[in-house]
């Protein structure tokens, strides 16, 4: 048996966590003492092992909690039940890395863009970038030692340090 504090730190958690997952009703103590302490057994110390090594996956508190359920059923259950939601999972996850990777290459070709220079943002190839409805972004050629700004409309295949300039704006 084991008080909440004994639980957290025996999972290496905090018992604010377990608090928590008891208040979505994920887990519950076995038992209270008299003084109202929770108490819980080694069957809950195992249930809160699933539960953290499902969110490590990247499982949701409502999808922890089905999972938990077939789990506790799994007499009635199919493994396709739990695969299927193993693939939604993995579907959401690869959509979610080809939205980062998207999010990347257009951050990178803004980035690639400026110079970064000290000079006045007012023509910021950025800013330019993120104003404009084109889906181009404008290449900014400075000459660092205070000369004269010029910035000059990037054409399709412009390249700035040898990167070409892809679609910044996303569409």
């Amino acid at each position: 048996m084991y008080r909440i504090g004994e639980l957290a730190d025996l999972c290496e958690v905090k018992a604010d966590t377990l608090r928590f997952y008891e208040k979505h009703g994920l887990l519950a103590p076995s038992s209270r003492t008299e003084s109202g302490y929770r108490v819980y057994t080694e069957a809950d110390a195992a249930r809160l092992r699933f539960i953290l090594r499902a969110k490590a996956v990247g499982f949701t508190l409502n999808e922890i909690s089905e999972l938990l359920s077939i789990e506790l059923d799994k007499s009635n259950r199919v493994c396709a039940d739990v695969k299927g939601m193993v693939d939604i999972k993995l579907a959401q996850v690869q959509a979610k890395i080809a939205e980062l990777n998207h999010f990347q290459t257009s951050l990178q070709s803004l980035s690639d863009a400026c110079c970064g220079g000290p000079r006045s943002a007012e023509h910021c190839s950025i800013l330019e970038a993120l104003e404009s409805s084109t889906e181009r972004v404008r290449v900014e050629h400075h000459s660092h030692d205070g000369n004269q700004h010029k910035a000059h409309q990037n054409e399709s295949h412009q390249h700035t340090h040898g990167k070409t300039i892809h679609e910044a704006s996303g569409n």
